[in-house]
């Protein structure tokens, strides 16, 4: 009788009973059959054994503060900061970690805060966020005003959910939806990668109009992401870190899940986050391309660097980056020395170049983040009508809302204190602030679900 391996010898051998045994029992006895001994039969099933579950530390790794308490305010949310981080550096596959000076918590206990940067062994779709790829492109215009500049780009942008309507669409170029076409993450996105291109969101995106201080020629900065192809691939990776998650760290929080970076999954989602980083330069540059064709003028500068992203460094760990702007030399093939740094719509737009602090991972902040949600913010306000907000903190700018209504959410007073966060910057030594843009105005979405239709059917009923 032909001597064959059973499930029983690899129980015996040590394994714990899966799918992977009738794969794994097929090819070794097809190798036994074939003249293998029983010995390198077992081992050969031993290959398809998953690798051992990754228990959560006990205690979590240190990662590095790069954040002060300077006002009585800001006390519970840098409390906030380091209980999340503290969770999420149990996280088995994570190696470091580090929070900007305007880090503030967003999501469930465990969560990547804004301003926090991760490296890992893996690719973890939960620490770019949703809109991967969040980014600032810079364009400067010499010889065209402030006014000019602000009123083409609000001709030409769009702002508020969804996309483009038809007829009003603006197509990428062939070859990167070609690119988009050949990823089985992004094959089916191709129909919102064309109708969100151009497009620029809510929240606190922004097209933000003014003079360098060093020169004084005219600037617009542009901040967005990916849009719908970009959380419609966040939503795929997390369904993927998370089937990795159950089978090698359960205890691994579900929004810390990880994708191999070796398997098929994680090259191709490597791949897609690519692609999706292509795709969001473009849709910054068509509109400043666009504004400049409106006004029949010409582009001396532009740059741009992204903020929500992953990074592979030289030592091979993946640099997630959430609201933290890149610091180190050769962050990107298409890197400048120059990032962009914003503040707040009343505050310049600050042009730094990184300094590559270990403290920081590489890294320097984004902006300046919030010590209250948009809800608590607008509580805060007491009885002022939305009109008396806006025009106190707005004085002296030129402040457009692409939907007709301001959010107030959004006004200066909604973000931490610049100076405090320019401050910092300096203080920890996390970028050279080497240029600014000075306000003139700029353009938001607005508070767009004031007049949303589940808002007015519940307002007539």
């Amino acid at each position: 009788m032909p001597i064959v391996i059973s499930g029983q010898d690899l129980i015996n051998a040590g394994h714990i009973q899966g799918r992977w045994f009738k794969p794994a029992l097929q090819e070794a006895n097809a190798i036994l059959e074939a003249g293998a001994t029983f010995e390198e039969a077992l081992a050969l099933a031993g290959t398809h054994a998953p690798p051992p579950v990754l228990a959560l530390r006990q205690e979590p790794l240190p990662y590095h503060a790069n954040i002060e308490i300077e006002a009585p305010e800001e006390a519970v949310n840098v409390a906030s900061v380091h209980a999340t981080m503290a969770e999420l550096m149990k996280t088995p596959v994570v190696r470091s970690g580090a929070v900007m000076p305007d880090a503030c918590p967003a999501g469930p206990l465990g969560t990547i805060p804004v301003g926090g940067v991760v490296a890992s062994d893996a690719i973890h779709p939960g620490m770019h966020s949703a809109d991967i790829c969040c980014s600032m492109t810079i364009s400067v215009f010499p010889g065209v005003s402030p006014a000019a500049l602000l009123d083409a780009v609000g001709a030409i942008t769009h702002f508020g959910p969804g996309g483009r309507p038809r007829g009003q669409q603006l197509r990428p170029g062939a070859e990167l939806l070609a690119r988009f076409e050949g990823n089985s993450f992004l094959a089916d996105l191709i129909s919102p990668a064309i109708e969100h291109f151009g497009t620029q969101g809510d929240g606190n995106h922004f097209a933000f109009v003014g003079q360098l201080k060093s020169s004084g020629e005219t600037a617009l900065v542009t901040h967005h992401g990916s849009r719908a192809p970009g959380a419609r691939l966040y939503s795929k990776g997390m369904k993927v870190a998370d089937m990795f998650r159950r089978q090698l760290s359960p205890e691994t929080l579900q929004q810390n899940g990880w994708i191999p970076a070796e398997t098929g999954e994680g090259e191709r989602y490597w791949e897609a986050l690519q692609i999706v980083r292509a795709w969001t330069k473009a849709s910054h540059e068509v509109i400043h391309d666009l504004a400049a064709a409106r006004l029949s003028a010409k582009v001396s500068d532009r740059f741009w660097n992204e903020h929500n992203f992953v990074f592979r460094r030289s030592d091979g760990l993946f640099y997630h980056a959430k609201g933290a702007t890149p610091a180190f030399d050769g962050w990107a093939d298409d890197a400048t020395t120059l990032t962009l740094i914003p503040l707040n719509m009343a505050q310049p737009v600050l042009i730094a170049r990184g300094r590559n602090a270990d403290h920081g991972l590489g890294f320097a902040p984004h902006g300046a983040g919030r010590n209250f949600s948009r809800t608590q913010h607008k509580r805060m306000q007491g009885e002022r009508t939305v009109e008396e907000i806006f025009a106190s903190e707005t004085a002296g700018l030129d402040i457009r809302s692409f939907c007709g209504k301001p959010d107030i959410s959004e006004l200066p007073s909604a973000y931490k204190n610049a100076a405090s966060v320019r401050r910092q910057i300096e203080s920890f030594g996390l970028a050279e602030i080497v240029d600014e843009v000075l306000p003139y105005g700029s353009i938001m979405a607005g508070d767009w679900e004031v007049d949303a239709p589940w808002r007015k059917r519940k307002r007539s009923a």
